[in-house]
């Protein structure tokens, strides 16, 4: 197999406290409403995945409202939070959790990770996306797609491809990029994606495939999509890569009249990303409060522009240009939530023998 990876962002445990941020300019609690007082705590800790962001000065609204201001502590991506999470749980890294998406969600739930909570400021329109049990808050979702560099194929006078089978096509061989789904929660909806094509007894065939057509691996998204991805303004050398349908609208030409990639929407795996308390956490009061900003209108309509997602809130504002350059998929890949809990870690196992050996 003509497979290559690459090992750039996994944390080690003993690393991961070295990698806290701190989120926001702290404020003077002593007069801001909220429940401090009675956690014995200023600080709220929010431990996230490291493709978190929110808009300068947002967290610090937090902080007035709340009293709370926050720490971040971010030991890799989606996969590795869980990872973490788990390893922790008996010493948790914070209060707060986002980040953990529907593919990882059941394994941190039957973990015990969390505190089971659901925010009442959900919005209504959100409902549909709740995890069984309620332990989590849904906050954003997006669908998990392969992405082309349109400039790229034009240039090398290449047709773009455009379902799975293209991609193990021997014409875009040393061609793509994805992500580690024992790492990556994006890797691990690609994954999903194909069994949920492929189905129980094709997926491996196809990876298989796509190993011998000489695919990447990369641990996480960043470095999948800023180092490898060719449409990214970097080094790169992979002009299809592991994204999101979102990711175009932030490609989109300075005059605004088209974007430089696109996502192929026929390889698509629907994403939600959740938060959530931490079982044990010290400032449990602080975590709910965290919780539910997150879900509040300001949040829900600054997500689309930090983090390619878009909003639970089905009211929110979304940019002008999503419309035209950010479509959601009308018929992503599906694979059924007690699939995945059941068999999650044998198909990562079964992939793990296949791509990597």
């Amino acid at each position: 197999m003509r497979t290559t990876i690459t090992t750039r962002s996994v944390a080690a445990s003993g690393a991961v406290l070295a990698l806290a941020l701190t989120g926001c300019a702290s404020s003077d609690t002593g007069d801001a409403e909220g429940s401090s007082a009675e956690t014995g705590s200023s600080t709220v800790t929010l431990v996230t995945h490291d493709s978190f962001a929110l808009s300068d000065g947002l967290l610090d609204e937090f902080t007035a409202e709340s009293g709370y201001d926050v720490e971040l502590v971010a030991p890799g991506d989606g996969g590795t939070l869980v990872n973490q999470l788990i390893l922790t749980k008996d010493s948790p890294l914070g209060d707060a959790v986002f980040g953990v998406d529907n593919t990882y969600a059941s394994r941190a739930v039957d973990e015990g990770v969390f505190d089971p909570y659901l925010s009442s400021a959900l919005p209504e329109s959100a409902a549909a996306e709740v995890p069984a049990g309620e332990s989590l808050t849904p906050v954003d979702r997006g669908d998990v797609c392969i992405n082309a560099d349109l400039a790229w194929f034009e240039e090398n006078d290449l047709d773009v491809p455009t379902t799975l089978d293209d991609l193990a096509d021997p014409a875009y061989q040393d061609l793509l990029v994805v992500t580690n789904p024992a790492t990556s929660s994006p890797g691990l909806a690609f994954l999903l994606a194909t069994v949920g094509a492929k189905g129980e007894h094709g997926w491996t065939d196809y990876w298989t495939a796509l190993a011998d057509n000489g695919v990447k691996i990369a641990d996480g998204w960043e470095d999948a999509y800023y180092v490898d991805f060719t449409g990214a303004g970097g080094a790169g050398d992979r002009p299809l890569v592991l994204s999101y349908a979102t990711s175009p609208a932030f490609t989109v030409t300075e005059d605004g009249s088209e974007t430089t990639t696109t996502a192929l929407l026929d390889t698509c795996f629907r994403q939600v990303e959740y938060a959530g308390v931490l079982a044990g956490a010290e400032n449990p009061d602080g975590a709910r409060e965290l919780v539910d900003f997150l879900v509040s209108r300001t949040v829900q309509e600054d997500i689309p522009g930090q983090m390619y997602m878009y909003p639970v809130d089905g009211d929110a504002a979304l940019p002008d240009e999503w419309a035209r350059f950010a479509p959601l998929a009308d018929d992503p890949f599906d694979v059924d939530p007690a699939e995945i809990s059941a068999h999650r870690g044998d198909w990562i196992e079964t992939w793990t023998a296949t791509v990597l050996g």
